[in-house]
């Protein structure tokens, strides 16, 4: 019997999950496009833009591309950005729900292999991992102090979560539904540490989370924190750290562990 072989593009028209790709956006008019061109739409269900009251044209390009656009009257701030992302994808009932930065900073094209281990049920949360080896991230233009910053702070969250991840501070990031129902992330910040919450969310409820080496790239059009806002994330993500343990303890119930999702407050 000759052996079954499966193409690439087989492999993505077998898949049937429903997919939804949500970037919060902020100022992308000069990567938006660039960033949707490398998206596999044949894979992607719906695609939504929810944009934070930008000063530029994000936008008007994005609707002129067919993205399903949600508009904030006022700047909210990063994490209420992603609030509002998830909220509209649930709304849809998606299988997995993918973020990326429209700033053309992470490879879209990657999307169909990151979604895999969700579909196989190896992960819950998949991360890209923009630091392969420390040369390659350098290269590719990470700042010094940065690539430092990043490497103290998850050295120190693997320690404390019992994980073995290689970058807890990407933008590039893939949930399986259970996950966003689950988590209660409308206590969470409305800022930038967001994200670090979610993870360590998903840690205390028990998710798996696993992460993938992505090309990124920087530049001056790409998002990124100033010196200043990355001291004071990396704060907040040790006090998010702290939070966990008291919590893992029994120590303290925080508002930001509890199963409620109606709450806004984070004591």
């Amino acid at each position: 019997m000759e052996p079954v072989v499966v193409t690439t593009k087989e492999m993505l028209t077998q898949q049937k999950s429903k997919i939804i790709i949500v970037m919060p956006a902020y100022n992308a008019e000069e990567t938006l496009e660039k960033t949707y061109h490398d998206i596999p739409l044949e894979i992607v269900d719906e695609i939504i833009l929810v944009d934070d009251n930008s000063s530029d044209k994000t936008v008007e390009i994005a609707r002129e591309l067919g993205l399903t656009v949600i508009a904030h009257p006022e700047n909210r701030g990063y994490g209420a950005n992603q609030k509002t992302c998830y909220d509209e994808a649930l709304k849809r009932n998606p299988d997995i729900v993918v973020m990326i930065h429209p700033d053309y900073q992470y490879d879209s094209r990657l999307i169909p292999y990151i979604v895999g281990f969700l579909e196989k049920g190896i992960c819950d949360v998949i991360l890209g991992s923009r630091i392969r080896t420390r040369n390659e991230a350098l290269k590719c233009g990470m700042p010094k102090y940065k690539y430092i910053s990043n490497r103290m702070l998850t050295f120190t969250e693997n320690i404390v979560l019992g994980q073995n991840i290689s970058d807890f501070h990407s933008g590039y990031r893939a949930y399986t539904r259970k996950v966003l129902e689950t988590i209660p992330y409308h206590n969470n910040s409305d800022g930038f540490v967001f994200d670090t919450e979610l993870l360590t969310q998903a840690v205390y409820f028990g998710f798996k989370i696993g992460d993938v080496p992505v090309p990124v790239r920087y530049f001056d059009e790409a998002s990124s924190i100033n010196f200043s806002n990355s001291i004071i994330y990396g704060l907040k993500t040790l006090l998010t750290l702290a939070k966990y343990l008291i919590q893992s303890t029994k120590l303290w119930n925080y508002n930001l562990f509890s199963k409620s999702r109606g709450s806004h407050l984070n004591y």
